[in-house]
């Protein structure tokens, strides 16, 4: 069951409204950055877009489906960006180290990652991610 959008602030902690934020990723444009790929991700978590995750992937490290519905327990409470390197005009490559914070059955948890793109065919992409401990 997809979620319905928020209309004050995005998802991804950005003040703008999802329509001005997130959205426009979600519906064909092209994320300028790696941050920006990596929030507009977190909100399609939020909202339970396979497709778009899957789109967003890189090829290589891709897998075949996503099955989300499992999560439908899962509350997301917010997303910290904590470092980008790399990732804007000009580059190949980036990295974004962030702190995603959910609740499953009213217990908190949080993912602290930093994940890795890099630019296929002018767009990025996720490559892949290194939990942090703790």
């Amino acid at each position: 069951m997809k979620k319905t959008p928020v209309t004050t602030g995005c998802h991804c902690g950005q003040p703008l409204p999802y329509a001005d934020c997130c959205g426009p990723y979600h519906h064909g444009a092209l994320p300028a950055s790696a941050e920006q790929l990596m929030r507009s991700r977190y909100s399609a978590f939020v909202l339970q877009l396979e497709p778009y995750l899957l789109q967003s992937w890189a090829s290589d490290t891709r897998p075949a489906s996503l099955d989300l519905s499992a999560d439908d327990g899962v509350k997301w409470l917010g997303l910290q960006v904590l470092a980008a390197t790399g990732g804007a005009e000009g580059d190949d490559t980036g990295t974004v180290e962030f702190v995603a914070r959910y609740k499953v059955g009213g217990r908190a948890y949080r993912l602290h990652e930093t994940s890795r793109f890099r630019r296929e065919d002018g767009a990025w992409r996720y490559i892949d991610g290194d939990l942090h401990e703790g």
